[in-house]
């Protein structure tokens, strides 16, 4: 792994790793913060700021931004998610210094104009909108919501309609001044780089970013509640979410959580589409997931099916997650192991995903993780240790469902409840 970091005297971390054989740069931003630091008053400010910051600077007009990077064949872009933001952009190697210029312009020098301001509210208004018509944005929009209820990680990235229009450029650069600071910063870059010189760049270019933020970042200590949300929608499918708390990072449980998700439902062969899609035909679309936090995580299993299969697939699915408390063969181990390994390398032959991948584990660990560090991690798993693991998972906490669309025949949580808590009992509509 050829990675170097150095940390300016400003506290900016800058981590670069060359891979001699390419000819393009990608190269980014990356801060933790989020829409997690965002104040009672603040939701949806995190990811507006990301839309702003290419509507203008001191020195560039939005156009501007748009036309530099197109110019020289580049692309721009940003996301926020719930810890973190990011500002990248992907360039050939000659044109390394006007990315790392236009990326240190939007992100020092924004100019969060008036009238600029005002549309682009109108644009994310209309993102709002579009995730409000899309039946499995907001099952997990609402699943978040019931499982950390009345808290901020649980609110939806992009805010409401309500919140976004009431913001002004004061707000926005007062996020800016308590969250996009030195120390919460991390400018890294994947490909034909040479360490040294885009060192000095970013230095050059960074210089004015604050080192401390204006007054402390916000960041509640998360509650997992879990609870009941449904929608009744006149759709063809329905889209339900089961879940539970999960594992932070830090916590030793999480690589193990990250293969029993795997396991369970990570791809073709996993036991829940085997199952419930192949061998029962009872939905198109069924996987797990575990998603890590700094202080909290949430294991999940999303099904897409027909309301008429719902008292069915429930029994189904919850019957799968008892069989992983019980039994685990070590040959579903040994394939979860190979798929997290495969990805780790094929990761490694794209810029983009490796630098993602570098400024993800600076910000979680503070430093690179090797490969073979990463495997020999999960090489201590065992089968023992999955399916203990399942059993407090699954049956020790209380569960988590959000449904949306044809839902009138899914049974009650508290039946669900039960059945989660009582081995070989169904809910009362599946035994009806």
């Amino acid at each position: 792994m050829n990675v170097e970091i150095t940390r300016l005297a400003s506290g900016l971390t800058v981590v670069t790793e060359t891979m001699p054989h390419l000819e393009s740069v990608a190269l980014g931003v990356w801060i933790k913060s989020g829409s997690r630091n965002e104040t009672e008053d603040e939701h949806g400010i995190a990811h507006l700021l990301e839309h702003m910051a290419f509507k203008g600077t001191a020195r560039r007009s939005a156009r501007d931004i748009a036309e530099e990077i197109e110019n020289v064949g580049g692309e721009l872009n940003a996301a926020t998610s719930t810890e973190t933001t990011s500002y990248y952009a992907r360039v050939l190697r000659d044109h390394v210094p006007l990315a790392v210029d236009i990326l240190a312009d939007i992100l020092t020098e924004s100019a969060f104009d008036e009238e600029e301001l005002r549309r682009e509210k109108h644009v994310i208004l209309q993102e709002i909108g579009a995730a409000n018509d899309t039946p499995d944005d907001v099952v997990f929009d609402k699943f978040s919501e019931v499982a950390y209820r009345g808290q901020t990680i649980g609110r939806p990235i992009l805010g409401t309609p309500d919140t976004v229009k009431g913001f002004t450029p004061g707000q926005i650069r007062n996020y800016l001044s308590r969250n996009y600071t030195t120390d919460r910063m991390f400018v890294v870059a994947a490909g034909a780089v040479d360490h040294a010189t885009f060192t000095k760049q970013v230095e050059e270019r960074f210089a004015s970013l604050p080192m401390t933020p204006s007054s402390p970042p916000v960041l509640e200590t998360a509650r997992y509640i879990g609870g009941d949300v449904r929608e009744t929608r006149d759709l063809m499918d329905a889209q339900v979410l089961l879940g539970f708390e999960g594992k932070a990072y830090h916590m030793r449980d999480f690589y193990c959580s990250q293969i029993l998700a795997n396991i369970l439902g990570g791809g073709m062969s996993s036991r829940l589409f085997q199952e419930v899609r192949e061998h029962r035909g009872l939905c198109y679309s069924v996987y797990a997931f575990h998603w890590g936090f700094s202080d909290t995580g949430i294991f999940g299993i999303h099904a897409a099916t027909g309301g008429n299969e719902l008292p069915t697939l429930v029994p189904v699915i919850i019957d799968e997650l008892r069989k992983s408390s019980e039994t685990i063969h070590q040959q579903e181990i040994d394939r979860a192991r190979a798929q997290i390994r495969a990805q780790l390398l094929m990761g490694q032959e794209s810029p983009a995903a490796r630098a993602g991948q570098i400024a993800r584990q600076m910000m979680l660990y503070g430093r690179p993780i090797p490969n073979p560090e990463m495997m020999e991690r999960l090489e201590g798993i065992t089968t023992e240790r999955l399916t203990d693991l399942a059993g407090r998972l699954f049956f020790d906490t209380v569960p988590t469902l959000s449904a949306v669309g044809p839902i009138e025949q899914l049974a009650p949580l508290s039946d669900i409840t039960t059945a989660l808590a009582t081995p070989g009992i169904q809910t009362k509509k599946a035994a009806g």
